[in-house]
């Protein structure tokens, strides 16, 4: 059914009933009066207890479409120890979830762990996202925090998001002017440097009648090393837990008890099924990541923890610092999942009675009936993105896999910015990609009418969203060797980040080594050549690698700098260079690194 129209910016009410693929759900059980159920009370006074119904979900990155691939699939645990793979994702699907499951539930709220915005498709990404928020506001999403990628174009344009307003390069795209979002973007931890206050609302109240909940939001504390350094221009972000308990105590001084952390940070669960049972071996033993530490550190005035950045599925109960479970959930990404909570609300005390916590993530299966008025958006907002999108780039004999250690789809970025480079400067010797800059692969498969093997503009885009630029540094042959064991050492020594090499750059990763011992360094070679410590190296990288982006500070120390054109186009142009109709492009066969395990 089409979204409910609203007299106020702030919803007050909701709607929500049980979606396809119910997760095995964690609860916090104990013994609650006997009006602890429902909320109801006699005539017109109402219990002591009321369930809360809170809807999440996180990391959507602009995915109004389904999202293609492994993207657009969740996998199912079964009874047997089988697996079950499940389409998933769609803001057509999601409108319809959220819309069932808020059915019968008059007290419910939904709320989002950040990055709904950034590395978007086509279809969001080049209108500024601007879809992405309208969708969002017909979702009747009530409060998120920021996530880094609300920052890749600037905290100006995250308040033009905001706020609205034309975007102040581009224009209007219609001949409406974009209003921005219903709903507020919480930045608790980001603060303005020169004022030293928060640049968004810190905190936000849902209230219906006398139930109160507050919502404090976070991104985290490391967002400058993986966002590129424009965008965090004047910005200072400040310790997760730190921030959170000084918000718990204003809220608290507000009489608001019952709080819930909006925390742009994850963790990694030990499955990759989406209904794994995080406490099956006891409570958050099955999760591990920077969540965990958060988690059993925020102050117990928190109720429960609603999380996102790494794009994994989990609801998994966590010990506060008083030795009591706490919620703490994840929706995967890209739309594919969403949370259902019941929080009981204690109208006595004004807080969470956490034994009856109740929270379980569900599939947004693809087999009800699509939201018309989401439709109707994508329909409109790709019927302006057309004549950009649908234009042929180049052609490809087989999928291009954005998958391993070292990735096809990796090495074709790598050798286009290579081959880019060398156009701007014969000199260029190699160039090296971030992998997480890799945002999909490349079908053969048509996704529309273009035909198999061809690779449109959009398709393009959804590989790069981010119109980084193509930087040209000079380094010598020992600061490239540490570039490589930047890799596996340092800020990147937990989780490593493995560059995407061009052809002609070869080493050995032998895992079975630690830290930076595991880049074998007499191994690292240049078209069949050591590499020379002393010898000076020309190497392209996007900008934000050139700035230092993703713990790699030695490439924030190139010297002879040379700006380029923004990465798509560099890509764009390899495509139609090095690949025909006839001669389509293949698979580059990522054999570049060897690894030891």
């Amino acid at each position: 059914m089409p979204a409910k129209s609203r007299p106020s910016r702030r919803r007050t009410h909701a709607l929500l009933a049980s979606a396809a693929g119910l997760a095995v759900a964690a609860a916090l059980t104990g013994a609650l009066p006997a009006d602890a159920h429902s909320g109801k009370g006699h005539g017109r006074h109402p219990g002591r207890y009321q369930d809360v119904q809170l809807l999440s979900f996180n990391d959507l990155h602009g995915n109004l479409e389904p999202p293609a691939g492994s993207s657009g699939r969740v996998t199912e645990a079964q009874a047997d120890g089988t697996t079950r793979t499940i389409d998933a994702g769609g803001v057509e699907y999601l409108a319809t979830h959220l819309r069932q499951a808020r059915a019968g539930h008059p007290y419910s709220v939904t709320a989002a762990g950040g990055d709904l915005v950034g590395a978007s498709p086509l279809i969001s990404g080049l209108f500024h996202d601007e879809p992405t928020i309208e969708a969002l506001n017909k979702l009747d999403l009530d409060v998120t925090t920021v996530g880094n990628h609300e920052f890749d174009e600037g905290a100006r344009e995250l308040a033009r998001l905001q706020n609205g307003g034309c975007h102040p390069t581009d224009g209007c795209y219609t001949d409406k002017r974009f209003k921005g979002a219903d709903f507020p973007y919480l930045a608790a931890n980001v603060l303005d440097e020169k004022t030293g206050r928060p640049i968004l609302k810190p905190y936000w109240v849902w209230q219906k009648k006398d139930v109160k909940i507050g919502f404090i939001g976070v991104t985290l504390e490391g967002t400058p090393g993986i966002v590129s350094a424009d965008g965090v221009k004047g910005l200072a972000f400040k310790d997760e837990v730190e921030t959170i308990d000084k918000y718990a105590k204003v809220l608290q001084r507000q009489g608001v008890q019952s709080i819930v952390a909006l925390v742009h940070e994850g963790g990694f669960p030990a499955s990759s099924d989406y209904n794994y049972d995080c406490d099956s071996a006891g409570a958050g033993s099955g999760i591990s990541g920077p969540i965990v530490d958060i988690a059993k550190n925020v102050t117990p005035a928190v109720d429960a923890l609603v999380t996102g950045h790494t794009h994994t599925a989990y609801v998994c109960t966590v010990d506060d610092p008083a030795g009591n479970p706490r919620m703490v959930t994840s929706a995967s990404s890209f739309g594919r999942l969403y949370t259902d909570t019941t929080l009981t609300y204690d109208r006595r005390t004004g807080d969470i009675a956490r034994t009856a916590v109740r929270s379980a993530n569900h599939v947004v299966s693809r087999d009800v009936a699509k939201a018309p008025d989401m439709t109707e958006l994508i329909g409109r907002w790709n019927t302006l993105a057309a004549p950009i999108g649908n234009r042929a780039i180049g052609y490809i004999s087989a999928d291009v896999a954005n998958t391993g250690t070292e990735s096809p789809m990796g090495d074709l970025i790598a050798d286009a910015q290579l081959a880019y480079g060398k156009e701007l400067d014969p000199e260029t010797d190699l160039a090296l990609m971030n992998p997480g800059g890799v945002r999909a692969g490349l079908t053969y498969a048509a996704k529309g009418s273009e035909g198999d093997g061809v690779v449109t503009y959009a398709e393009g885009f959804t590989v790069q969203p981010f119109a980084n630029t193509v930087n040209l540094q000079d380094f010598t042959g020992a600061q490239l060797i540490q570039v490589l064991k930047e890799q596996v050492s340092g800020a990147n020594a937990a989780a490593p980040k493995i560059l995407q090499p061009s052809a002609g750059l070869s080493y050995t990763l032998d895992l079975t080594k630690t830290g930076a011992d595991r880049v074998v360094t007499d191994s690292v070679r240049l078209n069949g050549t050591a590499v020379d410590p002393a010898a000076t190296y020309r190497v392209a990288t996007n900008s934000f690698l050139a700035g230092g982006g993703d713990g790699f500070t030695t490439l924030g120390q190139g010297t002879g700098d040379l700006v380029g054109t923004d990465d798509l186009s560099a890509l764009a142009q390899y495509l139609t260079a090095h690949s025909s109709a006839a001669g389509p492009l293949a698979p580059p066969v990522a054999d570049r690194i060897t690894v030891v395990r």
